[in-house]
């Protein structure tokens, strides 16, 4: 038992990693491209070079699959996480302070437990296609760590805050992997789009410059078009700070 509670302990950020959860994962894509400096090769590029041969007439075709993969990934990142905040306002989705006082079970919730958390996973993955070897492995591997902990916080906390009326939504909703069929009825709360997609503007931005890089295979693109996309996150998340200090409604 003792071991047991060890390992979930190792699975369960703390405070100070929930709040600044942001800052982290931002330090997780600058550690990643940064590793560009003593792996200088592309994942994409490696394995087309291992598989398919470099040189080969049908080389730019895979380049060009792999990375229409890899933007389909972020496109499910952002259709995701929109669906999740739909039945969130943005300032909860993110804010820095973490909400345990409510359990959401409408939306993508009947059918996964964490679908903001997994539309993270899938944005690392998919964007690990524009890294090297290294920066691949941190992304995936290191970010998704990383998601679980900030799972385990928050679970822990509703576990606390709800009873056994969470545990039993645990025992019938999957955690990371969705069920095709809603696994708990719907509450009738109607989904908020318009504030989920001003939300979540900065991954459709995303989308958009994997998509271009896609067509293209140009790396300026996708810079260019992920600046602006994040830019627009930050600001976003000053306003609603700010909206909050002010305690005006976002």
């Amino acid at each position: 038992m003792l071991e047991r509670e060890r390992k979930l302990s190792m699975l369960r950020a703390t405070d100070f990693e929930f709040r600044n959860r942001f800052w982290l994962i931002g330090l997780g894509y600058l550690l990643a491209f940064s590793a560009y400096r003593y792996d200088p090769l592309n994942v994409v590029e490696f394995l087309v070079d291992r598989f398919i041969g470099s040189g080969s007439p049908h080389e730019g075709l895979w380049f060009h699959l792999f990375f229409a993969f890899a933007a389909f990934l972020v496109f499910l990142a952002a259709a995701l996480r929109t669906w999740a905040a739909a039945y969130l306002q943005s300032d909860v989705v993110h804010d820095e302070s973490l909400h345990a006082e409510k359990l959401v079970a409408d939306g993508p919730y009947r059918h996964l437990r964490n679908p903001l958390y997994v539309g993270g996973i899938l944005l690392s993955i998919g964007f690990g296609f524009i890294a090297s070897r290294t920066g691949f492995f941190i992304l995936v591997f290191g970010l998704t760590y990383f998601f679980l902990r900030l799972i385990g916080l928050e679970e822990s906390r509703l576990a606390a805050s709800q009873g056994e009326s969470y545990r039993e939504y645990c025992r019938l909703v999957p955690k990371l992997w969705p069920s095709w069929s809603p696994r708990v009825p719907s509450s009738g709360m109607a989904p908020q789009w318009r504030q989920a997609f001003i939300g979540e503007i900065f991954l459709w931005g995303f989308f958009v410059g994997m998509a271009a890089f896609a067509v293209t295979l140009k790396l300026h693109v996708i810079w260019i078009i992920t600046a602006v996309a994040l830019a627009l996150y930050i600001f976003r998340s000053f306003s609603l700070f700010g909206k909050k200090r002010c305690g005006q409604p976002s």
